[in-house]
């Protein structure tokens, strides 16, 4: 299993860039799937961006599709989050999440979840 931590959140002012880093300890990090999740408060929990364990495949939500870069380094058991050309909107936790199989944007789908980073951006 894998235990990933989140990190790289904080207040940013909107149309600017911020990236994230989620980094996932334990064994066989190139065989998970990884995801971003957000979570606004009061509001379930949606998916943002995934990719593969081989990082052939991504997926995207339609709300961050050519704003949002999701990327990964294998070697580093590590993978980020771009996001650019931010939307003022109210606080949301970021959370990164791990599963054996192939990229999903449900998250039910993963297994394995870290504590969330937050991000602000301001008008």
């Amino acid at each position: 299993q894998v235990s990933p931590v989140e990190s790289g959140g904080g207040l940013v002012q909107a149309g600017d860039s911020m990236r994230l880093t989620c980094v996932a300890s334990g064994h066989l990090f190139s065989t998970y799937a990884m995801a971003w999740f957000r979570q606004a408060p009061g509001k379930e929990r949606e998916f943002v961006a995934a990719i593969g364990w081989l990082a052939r495949n991504v997926d995207y939500d339609d709300s961050v599709k050519g704003r949002f870069i999701i990327s990964r380094d294998n070697d580093k058991n590590t993978v980020y989050l771009q996001m650019n050309s931010l939307k003022p909107e109210k606080t949301a936790v970021f959370y990164c999440a791990a599963r054996r199989r192939g990229i999903g944007c449900r998250q039910g789908e993963y297994n394995y979840w870290g504590q969330g980073t937050e991000v602000t951006v301001s008008s």
